[in-house]
């Protein structure tokens, strides 16, 4: 699979992908959430970290937001899960980012589980978001780095 780094004008179709792959994990968020973050991914987050993503047939599959050695963003779009992008996104930010961390909400046990798989740690809880709201944030570290 080819990473690739999306431009600006790719911002509209990452915003798409986030929004159907939190549809089908985070059940525990309300209508309201999903468009507050909608908003501030929009504006704010997607601006601010380095991007990448993997593209099927000119569609964006999945894509990953990283800040230092943070995962703040790993994303695929529901038509593409378990197919390999999640892990190809993940295998990049490990050997090429050097990430080294990932924050995941404590109630996305698949992400978490996913995670896991690859070596990462809970090393620190938080009771609620970067946005203040009441939604538990595990901060996983990889362990043997």
């Amino acid at each position: 699979m080819t990473i690739e780094i999306p431009g600006l004008k790719d911002h509209n179709e990452l915003l798409n992908v986030w929004e159907a792959s939190v549809r089908a994990s985070h059940d525990f968020l309300a209508e309201k959430d999903i468009q507050a973050y909608k908003y501030l991914i929009g504006t704010d987050y997607l601006k601010s970290l380095s991007l990448y993503c993997i593209k099927r047939q000119e569609v964006i599959a999945g894509f990953l937001g990283v800040d230092d050695k943070l995962i703040q963003m790993l994303f695929v779009h529901p038509t593409y899960m378990k197919q390999g992008v999640g892990k190809a996104l993940l295998n990049f930010a490990i050997s090429v980012c050097k990430i080294t961390e990932v924050d995941v909400n404590e109630q996305n046990i698949e992400a978490l589980a996913f995670y896991k798989r690859f070596g990462f740690e809970p090393f620190e809880r938080y009771e609620s978001d970067a946005a203040g709201k009441p939604f538990p944030v595990l901060s996983l570290v990889l362990k043997n780095t």
